[in-house]
């Protein structure tokens, strides 16, 4: 059974697709963008504030269909600006540092993400 997962609590989605999207105890997030879900509108020009503000997004989505953070297996991080790397793990080492087993995770530099943002980040995860 397949069932799309929504919540107000992170930004609609921009274009045609849903937030995620559940199938058995596989739950598969669309990459959110440091927009701030009331406005619509990128929290600031910084990469840092837009990274922490597209996890909580993320955290957001997963919470709404009954998962966690732990549940999440694996995690893609694109970039506007590849050298931005650094400070992009910090903030992501704030949300995923504690974890028993941290996922797997692919971090790539592009040429660009929608609204002008500098980050992106998506994510898959398994309840067991």
């Amino acid at each position: 059974m397949t069932k799309e997962v929504a919540t107000k609590k992170a930004p609609n989605a921009v274009g045609p697709y849903s937030q995620a999207v559940q199938t058995g105890n596989t739950l598969y997030c669309s990459g959110q963008i440091g927009l701030e879900p009331t406005t619509g509108k990128l929290v600031s020009a910084d990469v840092v504030d837009q990274a922490t503000q597209a996890l909580h997004n993320l955290r957001e989505v997963v919470k709404a269909a009954g998962f966690n953070f732990d549940d999440i297996v694996k995690v893609t991080v694109f970039m506007a600006n590849i050298a931005d790397f650094g400070k992009v793990n910090q903030v992501y080492d704030q949300f995923f540092g504690g974890a028993e087993v941290l996922p797997a995770r692919s971090a790539v530099g592009i040429a660009g993400l929608p609204l002008g943002a500098q980050v992106e980040i998506e994510a898959i995860a398994v309840k067991d």
